[in-house]
């Protein structure tokens, strides 16, 4: 930002919830860097939309930060359920750049009329109650404590339902994944590079609101007895 200073424009972008490593962004300083520097922010939060603060806002309203923000994007699939089509939430004047000048929003069909309709009915179902990300967050700490307690390493924060299990060795990810989807019905991800760093291959799980503790205490038990088959715990 110092190198930046003399620019007519600087803006901060970053992720919300970063969807490999489960992390989450440290908003409160990036905002005060932003007013020290007299800089825009842009937050992306489709990993973080409908999922992190009290009405599913996002990290802003985690963090505390609503109206903070200059420019949040985001997605109405992942955790809204759409599948398909986002939207840019910021400044009117940006907007209507964005409405003008934006490639991909001029050269894109609309969404369909029924997505529209379905996604405009979950907000309103994250303003009406909190039931659904209640028991993602219990889920979600089942899952992290059980894994830990199991022997495993689980990146990122907490209380982030994006829990990648690290274990550094591409082929071994693979073949676990393979294992638990073949003889435990557990259908999981390996990512390696160069999707993730070198040396950091890894398993990622993704809880849902939807998932059942036993289906949890499931995947926890196989994880264990394929993590001492491959000797990984």
């Amino acid at each position: 930002m110092q190198e930046a200073s003399d620019c007519r424009l600087k803006v901060i972008v970053t992720d919300g919830v970063f969807s490999m490593d489960g992390d989450i962004a440290p908003l409160p300083k990036i905002v005060e860097l932003a007013k020290k520097y007299d800089a825009f922010t842009f937050v992306d939060e489709c990993h973080a939309t409908g999922i992190f603060g009290a009405h599913g806002r996002g990290t802003d309203e985690y963090f505390g930060l609503r109206g903070e923000i200059d420019v949040i994007s985001s997605t109405l699939g992942k955790a809204l359920g759409g599948g398909t089509g986002g939207y840019t939430a910021g400044p009117k004047e940006m907007i209507e750049v964005l409405r003008n000048k934006g490639r991909p929003y001029l050269f894109s069909n609309s969404i369909c009329p029924s997505v529209a309709g379905a996604s405009i009915e979950v907000f309103n179902m994250l303003n009406e109650s909190t039931e659904l990300q209640d028991k993602l967050r219990k889920n979600t700490a089942h899952f992290r404590k059980g894994m830990k307690a199991a022997g495993f390493n689980i990146m990122g924060a907490d209380a982030t339902p994006i829990c990648p299990v690290l274990l550094g060795d591409a082929k071994l990810g693979a073949a676990m994944a393979d294992e638990l989807m073949n003889e435990h019905d557990i259908y999981v991800i390996s990512f390696s590079f160069p999707v993730v760093a070198k040396g950091q291959a890894r398993i990622r799980c993704q809880l849902s609101g939807a998932h059942s503790p036993e289906q949890i205490d499931h995947t926890i038990n196989a994880f264990t007895q394929v993590g001492k088959k491959f000797g990984v715990i």
